[in-house]
C-alpha cells in the first residue's frame, strides 16, 4: 500500500544524485538573479536612451533597476523624502512567474530524493519538499537583502524587513507549491484529501480566475471608450524616446493594480484615487488627478448612470459560472455536497480577492495621493458575500445538471 503513495521518481538510488542542498540553493539563487538582472539590464538600457549616457553613472542607472526590482518585492522607497509604497503588481508577478518555474523544475529535480518505498513503510518521514523550500527560500532571501544593502541609500530607505517578507512569501507560497507538484508529492497529498476539499478548492480557484478575467475586460472597455484622453496626456509629458519607453513599462507594471482596482469597483466598495475620494458604482467623487495613461479609464465625478449599479451582478454571476464549470469537471450527485463546494469555494475566492486587493494600494506621491486603493477589509467583505452566494447557486445548478444527464443515460 505504502509504495503506491511513493512519488515519481522515488528511488534506492537517490544518494547518487547531486545534493539536495546545492539543487534548492542554486535554484534559489538563480530565480532571484534572473528578474534582478533583467532590472537591472533595462535600467541601463533606459539610462543611456534618455541622454545617452552623458548624465550620471551606469553604477546610478544599476542602483535604480534594483531598487526597481525591490519595490516588486515591497520595499517601498522615498523620492524626495516623499514614501512610495505602492507595490507594482506587474512586476511581482513576473518575479511570481520566474520563482514557480525554477521551483517546479527544483522539484523534478528532487523527486528521487528522500526515503525510498521501504523506508516509508518503516516510519521514516519525507522531508524532501520541506528542505528544498527552505534552502531555495533562504537563497533567494540572501539576495534579496544583498540588494537591498548595495542599492539602497538613506535617501532612498528601502524596508529590508518588507523585502524579507515578501521573498518569503513568493518562495514558499509560489516556490514551494512548484516544488511540492514538480516532485510529485502534491499529487499524493492531494489524494489524501477529501473530494469535498479537492472540489472546493478547485472551484475557489475557478471563480477567482473568472473574476479577474471580467475585471481585466471591465478595465480595457473603460480604457478604450476614452484612449483619447489617455494618448493626450502621453503627448503633454513631451517625452524623448528614452524616457518614453521607460514610462511605458512603467504604466505596464501597475496594469494588474488596475485590473484588481476594477474588479473592487464591480463588487461595490470601489477604491480611492487620493484622500478623500472614491470610485464606485454609486458614486464617483474625484478631484484632480496625476498625468497618467491609467487614470483615463476612471468615470467622470458625480451620480453615476442609473445601469451602472447592475455590474454588482457580474461577481456573482462569475460565482454561478465557476462554481458549474469547476464541478462539471469535478462532478457530484450529492446536492449538500454540491452546495458546499460552491459556498466554500465561493468563499475562498472572496478571501483570496480580498488578499489581492490589500497589497495592490499604497502611497504614490505626495499631500492626497498618499491613500490609493481599494479599503481591502469591504472588498473581502463584499467578495466572500458575492461569490459565496453565486458559488452556491452555481454548485446547486451543477449538481442538478448532472443528476439530470445521469436520469438522461440511464432512460437511453
Amino acid at each position: 500500500m505504502t509504495a503506491t503513495l511513493t512519488p515519481p521518481g522515488l528511488s534506492s538510488t537517490s544518494a547518487s544524485r547531486r545534493p539536495l542542498t546545492l539543487l534548492a540553493g542554486l535554484a534559489g539563487f538563480s530565480a532571484a538573479v534572473t528578474t534582478l538582472a533583467g532590472c537591472l539590464a533595462i535600467a541601463l538600457v533606459g539610462w543611456f536612451l534618455a541622454d545617452g549616457g552623458i548624465h550620471g553613472a551606469p553604477r546610478e542607472a544599476l542602483r535604480t533597476g534594483g531598487l526597481a526590482w525591490l519595490t516588486g518585492h515591497g520595499s517601498g522607497l522615498h523620492v524626495h523624502g516623499v514614501p512610495i509604497t505602492a507595490l507594482p503588481l506587474g512586476l511581482t508577478l513576473v518575479c511570481a512567474v520566474v520563482v514557480w518555474r525554477f521551483g517546479l523544475r527544483l522539484g523534478e529535480q528532487v523527486a528521487g530524493h528522500g526515503p525510498d518505498a521501504e523506508a516509508l513503510s518503516d516510519g521514516d518521514r519525507d522531508w524532501t519538499v520541506p528542505a528544498a523550500v527552505g534552502i531555495f527560500s533562504a537563497s533567494y532571501v540572501i539576495v534579496a537583502v544583498v540588494t537591498v544593502v548595495l542599492s539602497g541609500t538613506s535617501q532612498t530607505a528601502p524596508s529590508t524587513n518588507a523585502v524579507v517578507l515578501w521573498s518569503l512569501a513568493l518562495t514558499v507560497l509560489i516556490g514551494g507549491t512548484g516544488v511540492a507538484i514538480g516532485s510529485g508529492r502534491a499529487a499524493v497529498w492531494l489524494s489524501l484529501a477529501p473530494q469535498a476539499v479537492r472540489g472546493s478548492l478547485h472551484a475557489a480557484g475557478t471563480i477567482l480566475a473568472a473574476f479577474v478575467a471580467i475585471s481585466t475586460v471591465t478595465f480595457l472597455v473603460a480604457l478604450a471608450l476614452d484612449l483619447g484622453a489617455a494618448m493626450n496626456v502621453m503627448s503633454q509629458l513631451h517625452l524623448d524616446t528614452g524616457d518614453g519607453i521607460m514610462f511605458v513599462l512603467l504604466t505596464l507594471v501597475v496594469v494588474p493594480n488596475a485590473v484588481i482596482f476594477s474588479g473592487c469597483y464591480l463588487l461595490g466598495p470601489g477604491f480611492m484615487v487620493g484622500t478623500h475620494t472614491l470610485v464606485s458604482p454609486s458614486v464617483v467623487a474625484i478631484g484632480a488627478v496625476p498625468m497618467f495613461p491609467l487614470l483615463a479609464a476612471l468615470p467622470d465625478s458625480g451620480p453615476t448612470p442609473a445601469w451602472v449599479p447592475a455590474l454588482l451582478a457580474l461577481p456573482v454571476l462569475c460565482g454561478v459560472v465557476g462554481a458549474f464549470l469547476s464541478q462539471r469537471r469535478n462532478p457530484t450527485v450529492a446536492w449538500d455536497e454540491g452546495a458546499l463546494r460552491g459556498l466554500v469555494g465561493g468563499a475562498l475566492a472572496g478571501i483570496g480577492f480580498g488578499l489581492l486587493a490589500a497589497v495592490s494600494g499604497g502611497a504614490v506621491g505626495p499631500g492626497r495621493m498618499r491613500e490609493v486603493g481599494p479599503q481591502a477589509g469591504e472588498v473581502l467583505w463584499h467578495g466572500i458575500v458575492s461569490f459565496g452566494m453565486g458559488g452556491l447557486v452555481g454548485g446547486l445548478i451543477a449538481t442538478w445538471w448532472i443528476r439530470r444527464s445521469m436520469l438522461v443515460e440511464d432512460d437511453d
